[in-house]
């Protein structure tokens, strides 16, 4: 078996092209697949290989103070759901252009798994407000499954957002709105975003729908979880679905 892990982490990284260039280096010595990206504001990460090698590749890694507390998201496959290791340096790690939305000047406020699937059974969060999911993904990942009743927005690109969303903000003001994605790192920039546009009560799903699944399984959520590697979209125990690696 294969072991997949997902993570990202906003930090500050002040020399990008020496941190991918060791990345890479470390990354092809353990026989690593997948993809890399590093920016000025972190690092996000999609690999796989053998669970040995990536343990101890990820083990290096957080040896390294700015990843000392790296969360990762674990999965498995039959076979390594990546034809390559690709590692770049960009901007940003998840393209979104709002510089009122940068979480190395503070993160969004965050509610966990548990306290979510708890605010999902009751109806409401712990202070009687109406809880609005908000799917920061785009419609072809939606297309897989999404939490039931969550608000979908017809975005191809997380730079859409603000724009698809900029008219609801008022109607959104008295509702605890919790923005998730794939593994938080569109919701964590999409709450910081909200709030600072007239939605008070933003919070993020910490470690998105991959660390819901993870968590508490699929309660509340309908379908698959779209991923970015030929597994396609795996399920609520994190299996592939469809038929993929």
């Amino acid at each position: 078996m294969i072991l997949n892990i997902a993570a990202y982490r906003f930090v500050a990284i002040n020399d990008p092209p020496e941190l991918a260039a060791s990345i890479r280096g470390s990354a092809i010595a353990s026989g690593l697949l997948g993809s890399v990206l590093v920016a000025g504001e972190g690092l996000n990460l999609f690999l796989a290989g053998r669970a040995e090698a990536l343990e101890s590749w990820l083990q290096g890694l957080c040896r390294d103070p700015r990843f000392a507390e790296l969360p990762v998201k674990r999965s498995w496959s039959a076979q390594a759901p990546f034809a390559q290791l690709k590692v770049k340096c960009k901007p940003e790690i998840i393209a979104f252009r709002q510089p009122q939305a940068e979480p190395l000047a503070g993160r969004a406020p965050a509610v966990s798994p548990d306290t979510l699937s708890r605010w999902l059974a009751q109806g409401h969060d712990d202070s009687g407000r109406r809880v609005v999911l908000l799917d920061a993904r785009n419609r072809e990942e939606v297309a897989h499954g999404a939490f039931s009743g969550a608000l979908r927005l017809p975005i191809d690109n997380f730079t859409d957002l603000p724009a698809a969303i900029g008219e609801l903000c008022e109607r959104l003001a008295d509702a605890t709105v919790v923005s998730y994605c794939t593994g938080g790192i569109r919701c964590e920039k999409a709450a910081l975003w909200l709030r600072e546009n007239g939605v008070p009560h933003a919070v993020q799903l910490d470690g998105g729908i991959l660390g819901y699944f993870e968590a508490v399984g699929g309660f509340g959520y309908e379908g698959a979880c779209f991923v970015f590697d030929e597994r396609v979209a795996v399920d609520s125990r994190l299996r592939p679905v469809d038929g993929g690696a």
